[in-house]
């Protein structure tokens, strides 16, 4: 089968489309044949070598996939060949034709979701579920502050938000990605790149700040976040790309709360629930990825390029 390769930490060009042979499922688990694959910032990171984990080379990168089940192994009962279903995460790498999955990390795909939009799921939509609701405790009602909400992370933040009952506040760079927030359901839509914004946030909420906030560029932006929030307000770093030096004073005022997170860390019952919810929100249409770029696998290095890149709209996805 075909699969993108990592042989050295590096560069997007250190990753090559390479013949290897076809796995097989071993017991308890399945074989998906992939139809889509996504393509996360943190494929970027450990790819260079900079992530906390390093897998042992070569590897194939990607946690997320849209596909079918092709076989299973012995003990298997979640899923059967034939079956359309998601990935949360794999044990071969989802940047292939085939990719062998734990059989718990397989999930359902409902029928009214695309390949793609399967491969768009875990990483992002889990992302926002957990900071949204394990970590933030996001309350209906409440106000949301949702940074790059136009990427794929922040496009689940506004969709999950809206659902949940929340007011919306999220920011884009362009105007093209302004257009898709405020097409998924936010109240209001901000340009992070215009000077003043933040004064427009407080305006907005009537001077009172907003009760949560998604970060998703905390190097930059965690500073000025404790200035615009409400009291007892909570912010979730969700991305970083170095060190910020923050005022301690702004959160002691409103007892505000920074909560770290990353989506590994939850347990297994906790995301058994996050799934469970994104089921339910993509069979009722409540959830709806969306798809910036389609690439054929070839084309790996250019996705984590684009990724990287200003600018976010919607989800990348590489197909076999």
């Amino acid at each position: 089968m075909k699969a993108i390769r990592v042989h050295e930490f590096g560069g997007p060009n250190v990753m090559r489309l390479d013949e290897v042979p076809d796995p097989k499922p071993g017991p308890g688990q399945a074989l998906v044949r992939v139809k889509a694959a996504g393509v996360n910032p943190v494929d970027t990171y450990i790819r260079s070598g900079g992530y906390a984990q390093k897998p042992p080379l070569p590897y194939t990168p990607g946690f997320d996939a849209g596909g079918v089940v092709e076989a299973v192994g012995t003990g298997v009962t979640a899923v059967a060949p034939g079956d359309r279903v998601y990935t949360v995460r794999t044990l071969t790498g989802a940047y292939a034709a085939l990719a062998v999955c734990d059989q718990l990390q397989v999930k359902p795909l409902p029928g009214n979701a695309s390949f793609a939009q399967g491969a768009a799921i875990c990483v992002p939509y889990g992302t926002a579920d957990r900071a949204l609701f394990q970590r933030a405790h996001a309350l209906p009602g409440e106000t949301v502050l949702i940074h790059g909400a136009s990427g794929g992370v922040g496009i689940a933040g506004v969709q999950l938000a809206r659902a949940h009952g929340m007011t919306v506040i999220g920011t884009a760079g362009t105007d093209r990605g302004k257009q898709l927030v405020k097409e998924q359901g936010a109240h209001h839509v901000l340009d992070h790149g215009a000077p003043g914004y933040l004064e427009q946030v407080m305006a907005l909420t009537g001077g009172r700040g907003v009760d949560v906030i998604l970060e998703m560029l905390s190097n930059v932006n965690l500073g000025k976040d404790l200035t615009v929030l409400a009291k007892y307000g909570r912010v979730v770093v969700i991305g970083s790309r170095g060190t910020i030096e923050i005022n301690p004073r702004d959160a002691m005022a409103r007892e505000a709360s920074i909560l770290g997170m990353m989506l590994w860390n939850a347990s297994p019952q906790e995301l058994d629930s996050i799934h469970a919810g994104l089921f339910a929100g993509l069979a009722n249409g409540t959830l709806r990825p969306v798809i910036g770029q389609e690439l054929p696998l070839k084309d790996a290095p250019r996705a984590h390029e684009a990724v990287m890149a200003p600018g976010a709209y919607g989800k990348i996805v590489l197909v076999p």
